[in-house]
């Protein structure tokens, strides 16, 4: 009898003992994949932002006839697009549309503005100042912008990525129909790189532009 209780104690705790080493074993397993899965590159997510592209220094003329370069753009959000001040199609729009992001910002000495002309012939400096107290922009901390027009093509074109062109003369529907360009503004980080863009005349544009601005402060 007192055999038979001696075994029957060793196969319980012999179960027993089996039973919390396969849970020991469960355990431990869990935890490495865990371990695995929170360091595996591949499970790391991009956040923020992408680095379109890094613009390079540039030696433009504002409308106050001033030398603007990149430098003074440096720890600052900045939007910028592309018109000309003979536009009869959407560049008095866009205008409209950048001065009341200024407005938002008035406050804010870390975001500026900056419009190219794609018409630098044309566009003097005093052409390009009259343009902008018609659009109701202020000269405080934005930059109507003009020079040699292949620094203009290269900032605006390769380096902002916004389309610019001369429209061919057959294609001309009046004498103001001169260039081919984007609607679109762009938004360049403290640090001078292409972050962001987005379509001036769609809906919503506005909330788009401060939301890329907001997370780009924060930067």
């Amino acid at each position: 009898m007192e055999s038979n209780a001696r075994m029957v104690r060793l196969v319980v705790w012999s179960g027993l003992f089996l039973v919390i080493l396969a849970i020991c074993f469960a355990f431990f397993q869990e935890q490495r994949t865990s371990t695995s899965i929170s360091v595996s590159p591949d499970s790391k997510k991009p956040e923020g932002l992408p680095v379109i592209s890094k613009l390079s220094d540039f030696n433009l003329t504002n409308q106050l006839s001033e030398p603007i370069g990149l430098d003074d753009f440096s720890g600052k959000v900045w939007f910028a697009d592309i018109v000309f001040t003979r536009c009869g199609g959407p560049c008095p729009a866009m205008t409209k549309k950048m001065a009341e992001l200024q407005s938002y910002y008035e406050n804010n000495q870390n975001v500026a503005f900056v419009t190219l002309t794609t018409d630098p012939e044309f566009d003097t400096p005093e052409i390009m100042k009259r343009f902008a107290i018609k659009h109701g922009a202020k000269n405080q901390n934005w930059d109507f912008l003009t020079g040699k027009k292949t620094d203009i093509v290269r900032l605006a074109a390769d380096e902002m990525k916004l389309t610019v062109m001369d429209k061919p003369q057959n294609q001309q529907v009046s004498p103001e129909d001169l260039f081919i360009h984007s609607s679109y503004f762009v938004v360049i980080d403290k640090q001078g790189r292409l972050r962001g863009a987005l379509e001036s005349l769609e809906e919503g544009w506005k909330e788009k532009a401060i939301g890329i601005a907001t997370e780009l402060l924060k930067e």
